[in-house]
């Protein structure tokens, strides 16, 4: 892998390591300092991480991992804060000590949602406490553990979605002429009325580039990022 790649790297986070960790090793095997995150996981929490490498890591702001998947079971201090729990599924219990119980749970969250934190009310609530004594993100947006490689995988074989494919599997695409590929890139704007539908686009040039992601507004088509 050399420094000019750019793309989507899907790691299964080990406990022990910060996100940030994560980022120093994948700086490391692609030789480029220009790798960020999708979405911090805590030093005791394993499974899915989204890293952009090169161009890739102005993808990421924009990709739908608004909703994120977790296995779980010292009680944090945490300002409260909205968040969305579509479901909170509980499937396995036993017992732990005679006045224990580890509780085995899916819960299906809004990004920004803590764990813990819903594992401490869920103790208030009951009347008995509550903490997370383990923790597996095991999906981020579109994106599972079965795409997920761990980090001596990444170190034998580094597998990397293209810029190019991971822009068009989360975005509805664009063909561009050759004349609007080169305005774009320079930052110019498009006739609007061509999309079909809210959201941004993936804008591709004739040879398949990605050229930008562009939204309407104000009867135009504008670039919201541009990737050469």
């Amino acid at each position: 892998m050399n420094a000019t790649a750019d793309g989507l790297v899907i790691v299964d986070k080990p406990a022990g390591l910060t996100s940030h960790d994560v980022v120093g090793r994948l700086r490391r095997l692609t030789g480029t300092r220009r790798v960020g995150h999708g979405g911090t996981l805590d030093p005791m929490a394993t499974g899915v991480l989204v890293v952009g490498v090169g161009k890739a890591t102005r993808l990421l702001g924009h990709l739908a991992l608004a909703e994120k998947e977790y296995q779980a079971g010292t009680t944090p201090v945490l300002a409260p804060r909205a968040v969305t729990v579509r479901s909170f599924c509980i499937v396995s219990e036993r017992r732990a000590g005679d006045r224990l119980l580890d509780v085995d749970a899916t819960v299906t969250c809004s990004s920004g949602t803590y764990i813990r934190a819903l594992a401490r009310d869920l103790g208030e609530a009951l009347g008995v406490g509550g903490h997370v004594t383990a923790l597996r993100r095991t999906r981020a947006g579109a994106y599972d553990l079965a795409m997920a490689h761990t980090l001596d995988q990444l170190e034998a074989d580094l597998s990397l979605i293209p810029l190019a494919r991971a822009a068009a599997d989360a975005f509805r695409s664009r063909q561009l002429t050759e004349d609007e590929a080169r305005r774009l890139s320079h930052g110019g704007r498009l006739p609007g009325g061509e999309s079909s539908g809210p959201g941004p686009e993936a804008a591709f040039a004739p040879d398949g580039t990605l050229i930008a992601l562009v939204e309407e507004k104000d009867g135009q088509t504008c670039p919201v990022a541009v990737f050469v």
